[in-house]
């Protein structure tokens, strides 16, 4: 801006001697004019440091100001009718983060998140879960990736740690759930939540409609794979996401995979000890559908969202005491949930889970690992809750689970306060 003044104080300056010339040949006009010429002078030498003090802008990176850091802080008050240490799903083997928060007041599942542009052709992110109750405070790495962007023909690859694309809540980290818990499903067959390290690719097709297709191949150290498996993977799958706009009020997505896993030495976390080492073949199908009038969620919204798994295993059972035996069978689970969106901020939710196992083998060596089946695990959930704006939400949320042949009454008062640059989720 200073240099645009003294510019223009120069033409200023220039034209004042070029139109009094003529006018008088006074000397007092003389001297005004080599006055006018020395400010000239003095104007021109001003402007003349200040382009040479100028430098050009110091090239920066697009990581100049990155990674762009932020958290996510969780807490509960878990309450519980029934001793949650007891907790079990009859007829399923279920790994450590499968079971029930511990009762009272603890840190669930915080999260510190770094994501960067490394260059114009990868991208990365890490973030790392902190966790604590009374016994002590967890830290773990839940997901630490590089994307290759820029890739042609719609292709897509993701290396590292990360959450699996097989079923559509296990792509969301804990704190963008719909409800505080996982479905019994995920508990069930994903563990709680599949996440492991391994390589994806994916391809998303140059259509109106969406249609991404791709696959994964895992390592296998987590539910349901378990286990070391070396340089071979231990869990490989296949997925079709669909979606697409109805009107401009409804949207969709529709998900299909298939996961092939390969446990070994599958170890119980949670019940009777047990091991199991053979196949796992699980098939899983959701849905998402979202309402908002004229596409604007700001005072009213709907979400409606089913997942169904279907499971195949046969192999090996060993139980505690080292006693061995051929089972197979099949497993089943499905979950429906909805939400609606009644007030800008306010919310409310049901959810139903149901899980069903039928296993083979010798009877007694089921009954001992907490395998046989003879009870169909269900429950029922309520929640609302209220967030304030876009980085913050206060939960209460109402369950009667009948994991068991009695019915658990289990409560819980959620805080969320999201910290820092965080994106957007996907849909």
């Amino acid at each position: 801006m200073r240099t645009l003044l003294l510019a223009g104080g120069l033409c200023l300056a220039a034209a004042l001697p070029a139109a009094a010339a003529p006018l008088s040949t006074d000397p007092s006009t003389n001297s005004s004019t080599n006055d006018t010429t020395r400010r000239i002078e003095r104007l021109e030498q001003e402007v003349r440091q200040l382009q040479a003090a100028r430098r050009p802008p110091t090239p920066k990176s697009a990581n100049a100001f990155n990674p762009a850091v932020s958290a996510v802080l969780t807490g509960n008050v878990w309450g519980y009718g029934r001793n949650p240490d007891g907790y079990r799903l009859p007829g399923f083997q279920l790994g450590d983060e499968a079971g029930l928060a511990a009762e009272g007041p603890s840190l669930d599942e915080s999260e510190i998140t770094m994501q960067a542009n490394v260059d114009d052709r990868l991208y990365g992110q890490m973030t790392t879960s902190l966790s604590g109750d009374a016994t002590g405070t967890d830290v773990s790495v839940e997901e630490a990736y590089v994307d290759a962007v820029r890739l042609p023909a719609g292709l897509g690859l993701r290396f590292g740690r990360f959450f699996s694309a097989v079923a559509y809540l296990n792509t969301f980290h804990a704190h963008a759930w719909d409800f505080a818990d996982a479905p019994l499903a995920y508990r069930a067959f994903l563990g709680g939540q599949l996440g492991d390290d391994g390589v994806q690719l994916r391809w998303l097709a140059p259509t109106d409609l969406f249609v991404e297709v791709g696959g994964e191949a895992l390592r296998g150290a987590a539910f349901p794979a378990g286990g070391g498996h070396g340089a071979t993977p231990g869990v490989w799958d296949l997925f079709l996401h669909l979606g697409g706009d109805v009107g401009v009020s409804h949207s969709w997505r529709l998900g299909l995979a298939q996961l092939w896993a390969d446990p070994r030495h599958r170890d119980a976390a949670i019940g009777p000890a047990s091991t199991f080492t053979g196949d796992s073949d699980l098939s899983l199908a959701d849905l998402v559908w979202k309402w908002a009038p004229n596409g604007n969620p700001y005072r009213h919204s709907a979400l409606f969202q089913a997942g169904y798994f279907h499971r195949e295993e046969r192999g090996l059972l060993e139980d505690g005491a080292g006693v061995t035996g051929e089972v197979g069978g099949r497993q089943d689970g499905l979950y429906v949930q909805a939400v609606y969106q009644f007030l800008h901020g306010w919310r409310g939710g049901v959810r139903y889970d149901w899980l069903t196992g039928d296993l083979h083998g010798d009877s007694s060596l089921l009954a001992a690992t907490g395998l046989a089946s003879g009870h169909d695990p269900e429950r029922a959930t309520a929640m609302v809750d209220y967030s304030h704006s876009e980085f913050s939400r206060i939960r209460a949320q109402a369950a009667w689970d009948r994991s068991g042949p009695a019915t658990d009454f289990q409560w819980t008062l959620q805080y969320i306060v999201a910290l820092g640059a965080h994106g957007a989720h996907a849909f």
